[in-house]
């Protein structure tokens, strides 16, 4: 494409256009629209568990869990995501485009070969800008461990927990069964 300038940084409402019209999703990091791996069946089964997890324990209350479709936009930083869950409490509070979320009490991400360094280092530092963020979870791929960093003041604290373990998302009463997590009933057994 002779004459054609290299578009170094977009907008946010550059992404947002972007967004609409793809065919599949896309992040917004510093200016740029990055394209989402995508998924295997075993990340997609962790996901269901967690969000069926969250549900389950945070029915009857003023809580409401998302799955990946749902947008976080960090006001901060400008840098839009797509956790793999996610979790409010309280009110919806929305950005500009009416379909980012500003809010997430929780935010929760199953890490995969191709993106666990970038999720446990830059994108967790962008999270935890989230002045209302209690909780980020961190599920593992490829060994029965979860992650959870939960604020203490303006920092994050992290717990570990394994096999025959409960995740405790003390900030919104929500313990998530590292075994029932991973149980799969397809299994040979």
């Amino acid at each position: 494409m002779a004459g054609a300038a290299l578009h170094l940084a977009y907008t946010f409402e550059d992404y947002v256009r972007f967004e609409r019209d793809a065919t599949s999703k896309h992040e917004f990091v510093s200016g740029l629209i990055l394209a989402m791996a995508g998924g295997t069946i075993e990340h997609g089964a962790l996901c269901a568990a967690v969000l069926g997890m969250l549900r389950e324990q945070l029915r009857g209350r003023r809580c409401r869990a998302y799955d990946s479709n749902a947008r976080v936009r960090i006001a901060e930083s400008g840098n839009a995501y797509y956790p793999d869950a996610s979790v409010v409490c309280g009110s919806l509070e929305l950005d500009a485009d009416q379909l980012s979320m500003l809010n997430p009490s929780v935010l929760v991400e199953v890490l995969s070969p191709s993106t666990a360094a970038y999720d446990t280092t830059d994108k967790l530092a962008d999270y935890s800008r989230i002045a209302g963020l209690s909780h980020v979870v961190h599920v593992h791929h490829d060994v029965r461990r979860v992650d959870v960093y939960t604020r203490q003041g303006e920092a994050f604290t992290v717990a570990t927990f394994g096999a025959g373990e409960v995740a405790q998302l003390s900030l919104v009463d929500v313990g998530l069964s590292v075994d029932e997590l991973y149980f799969d009933p397809l299994a040979p057994r």
